[in-house]
């Protein structure tokens, strides 16, 4: 019987997927081509075919790929689900080239929504406008009146306040610095300028308003949508909340989870709460697990929270913003070790980096067997701790667009003389540390064909720098790609079920209109995935630009 990619199968029928022009990791860090496939009633791939193999002679449907590139669905290393979602439901100034440009836009927003009790929004970035110093209240008063707005800079790791704002959250010149956060100060004075970093942001969003349940709901769907349009299959939700569990757990329930996350609760609390007194199994036909927990150690370069060994170059006063010492650090990770959690730490700088790394060498006496200890962004690295990322099985979760995206704040943050070992993956790698790669989304866009573009090149859009920025970090196509499938699955205990398409494994794939192998840089950045399935049946397609209903699939 033959039928088109939107007669997909109903449950309990084998699929045989023919015609393709496949490619896949082999997981041994390199790739392997194919021409077709058979799906199972479970949803898994029963055998893979290579030109010259014998097909099934009966099957239940059969999908002619007519020729076209596939892929394993693509994994996101790391990315946060929720925000992603309320990203797409409130005010967006990732596009905002200048100040003025983001006032307006914020202005626009106002408007529009005059019953929000707050403005909310994301994606702001000083450097992005040229500014060589952050927004302020004043500023923001004039495009939001008397109504309190808090908008977070792209980073997610600073928050821009009104008057309004500031005021709700009680904050004044008395008001002291919390631990592991700064309260930007105006110049020559103690008043608050509007910018609150790190651990400071907490004293505003302490007064916002809490989403409501239903709202959870719905910036769930909307970051099925944005993923599963950008080929991803699979992710990491860095910072799950029992509330975000929740909202995973009733679109589970309600069959409307399609993407598979694997989550990594925000701090201890949540960790036991969702959890208990250990890791969840796998959930619904592995469309959802708890893994782990996620903490912080430090802040981000943009806002200067990053943790360096040495003082900004563009700051001489600062090193940074240390969200807890290393005795802090290490009581954290045992708690979570000794009832067998996966523990993910934030390191950006320098200094964060050595300190996580510190932590496991200690703690790996102690916590013995696969324990996976995975440093989240491992972007700024001393060179000389480089070789101790291929000890005790560390994994490093990177996100190549960062590069693309921060290299000339890099320079200024850190000078020339510092950035041997920034965003040095082919070094890290070459230790035989595995490489995670994810996009950490809303940050940057959930686009891991864009990420690809930028491992094989270190360079942006623009094509610049010339030659790639510290091209000695680039990676070969095998081994970029494999950092999205079977590296990625790999940093989440996923490798025998995801990543690849082989026996045995989950038949989660792309069609994509280039093969990443063979594309140039510029075309696969700008490759675009055509349909996206997961378990074996059709959750995307481009022609509809919108998720596929269970009952469209034939869902279970």
């Amino acid at each position: 019987m033959a039928a088109g990619p939107a007669l997909a199968p109903s449950a309990l029928a084998d699929v045989l997927v023919d015609n393709v022009d496949g490619v896949t990791a082999d997981g041994k860090g390199g790739v392997e081509r194919f021409e077709g496939f058979l799906i199972d009633g479970e949803g898994r791939i029963a055998d893979v075919y290579k030109h010259g193999d014998k097909r099934p002679k009966k099957v239940d449907y059969q999908v002619d790929g007519k020729g076209r590139a596939v892929v394993p669905g693509m994994i996101d290393a790391h990315g946060h689900v929720m925000g992603t979602g309320f990203a797409k439901m409130t005010l967006d100034l990732s596009m905002a080239k200048s100040l003025d440009e983001a006032l307006s836009r914020i202005s626009a927003w106002a408007a529009a929504h005059p019953d929000a009790p707050w403005i909310l929004g994301s994606g702001w970035n000083q450097v992005q406008w040229g500014l060589d110093r952050m927004p302020t209240a004043a500023e923001l008063d004039g495009a939001t009146g008397g109504k309190p707005a808090w908008l977070t800079r792209v980073d997610g790791h600073a928050g821009w306040a009104n008057s309004a704002a500031v005021s709700a959250a009680g904050v004044t010149a008395a008001t002291a610095n919390p631990a592991g956060g700064e309260i930007l100060r105006a110049a020559g004075g103690k008043q608050p300028s509007g910018v609150f970093v790190d651990g400071a942001m907490a004293l505003v969003e302490a007064k916002m308003p809490k989403p409501r349940p239903e709202d959870r709901d719905t910036a769930l769907g909307e970051a099925q949508l944005a993923l599963l349009a950008q080929g991803v299959t699979a992710i990491a939700d860095m910072g799950t909340s029992i509330e975000d569990w929740q909202s995973m757990r009733r679109t589970a329930d309600a069959g409307r989870l399609r993407i598979r996350i694997v989550a990594y609760a925000d701090g201890i609390d949540n960790m036991t709460l969702i959890g208990g007194p250990r890791p969840t199994p796998w959930l619904y036909e592995d469309r959802l697990k708890m893994n782990g927990v996620k903490l912080y150690l430090d802040g981000a370069l943009g806002s200067r929270g990053a943790w360096l060994k040495q003082p900004y170059a563009d700051a001489a006063g600062t090193t940074g913003l240390p969200r807890m010492n290393e005795t802090q650090l290490n009581n954290l990770m045992s708690r979570a070790a000794m009832d067998n959690y996966q523990v993910a730490v934030h390191a950006i700088g320098d200094k964060a980096n050595a300190t996580v790394l510190d932590s496991i060498e200690e703690l790996s006496a102690t916590y013995k067997g696969d324990r996976r200890w995975r440093i989240e962004h491992a972007q700024i690295v001393d060179p000389a701790d480089l070789p101790r990322f291929g000890r005790f099985g560390t994994i490093a979760s990177m996100q190549p667009q960062h590069q693309a995206s921060d290299r000339t704040m890099a320079e200024a943050r850190l000078g020339p003389s510092r950035l041997a070992g920034a965003y040095a993956w082919k070094s890290i790698a070459a230790t035989g540390a595995k490489l995670a790669f994810g996009s950490d989304t809303p940050v940057e866009p959930a686009k891991p064909f864009v990420g690809l573009a930028v491992a094989i090149t270190r360079q942006g859009a623009d094509g610049q720098p010339f030659n790639g920025w510290q091209p000695q970090e680039a990676l070969s196509r095998e081994a970029a790609l494999n950092a999205y499938t079977t590296g990625a699955a790999y940093a989440m205990f996923a490798e025998d079920r995801l990543g690849r398409i082989a026996k045995g494994y989950r038949a989660d794939f792309l069609f994509v209109d280039a093969d990443p192998m063979l594309a140039t840089p510029d075309k696969l950045r700008t490759t675009q995935v055509l349909e996206t399935w997961i378990g074996g049946k059709l959750a995307w397609s481009s022609s509809k630009d919108r998720v596929v209903p269970v009952k469209d699939t034939a869902g279970r």
